[in-house]
């Protein structure tokens, strides 16, 4: 399969997409500064500290709290996420990059699932309307294109959004929400199950007969 049109109903992350994703991170960035410095800010404050309009922060988060929330969770996750990184960035491997992404964020779990349930909840309570942004997941969906980075050149643009989009649901809080509360695993056993399923949807995609490189 040669083709490069992007998954069906996937934007593709150009012009106004990567906007999107600049000013979201601009919006946390300046949410993580405020709240570094020891306030509890307003959205017209995060607004100011942003540089841009309130309307603008409530279309990326549709309340105080979830954005909050986000901030909170960035703060926590990044730099670890970073750190797991960096540690495999000479190895080159596609499957070593998305195990030492997993293990980052299963790792962080006792200080994040509980906010992670919280994000859940507000996230269902306001959901997303029929167009416009994700209210969630941006950053995980950039450290999932991150670490695949080495195997991008080889797979034309639908599977490589099907890989990406396989991915968000079994990396993250998510998922490990689901391995406790339906399967009641510990972490270990949910970590191990994460690393096993992002291995599964690797391995697929690449022994799929139809996949093929974008500039085949």
């Amino acid at each position: 399969m040669t083709s490069s049109t992007p998954a069906q109903g996937k934007e593709p992350l150009t012009g106004k997409a990567r906007q999107r994703r600049r000013t979201r991170a601009a919006i946390l960035a300046a949410t993580q500064r405020l709240l570094a410095a020891d306030a509890t800010p307003s959205i017209s404050e995060i607004a100011d500290e942003a540089d841009v309009s309130r309307r603008t922060v409530y279309q990326h988060f549709p309340s105080l709290d979830q954005l909050l929330l986000d901030a909170t969770i960035g703060a926590l996750s990044e730099s670890t996420v970073d750190e797991a990184f960096a540690a495999v960035d000479d190895v080159g491997s596609v499957e070593e990059r998305v195990a030492a992404m997993v293990r980052a964020l299963c790792d962080m779990n006792s200080e994040t699932l509980s906010l992670g349930r919280s994000m859940l909840k507000l996230t269902v309570d306001n959901p997303p309307r029929e167009e416009g942004p994700p209210r969630r997941g941006y950053r995980r969906v950039g450290w999932i294109e991150q670490a695949l980075a080495p195997l991008r050149p080889a797979l034309d643009d639908a599977s490589y959004e099907r890989l990406v989009s396989g991915l968000a649901m079994v990396v993250g809080w998510e998922a490990l929400i689901v391995l406790e509360d339906v399967r009641g695993l510990g972490p270990r056993e949910r970590t191990e199950t994460s690393l096993w399923a992002a291995r599964a949807l690797i391995e697929a995609t690449l022994d799929d007969p139809d996949v093929s490189g974008s500039s085949s």
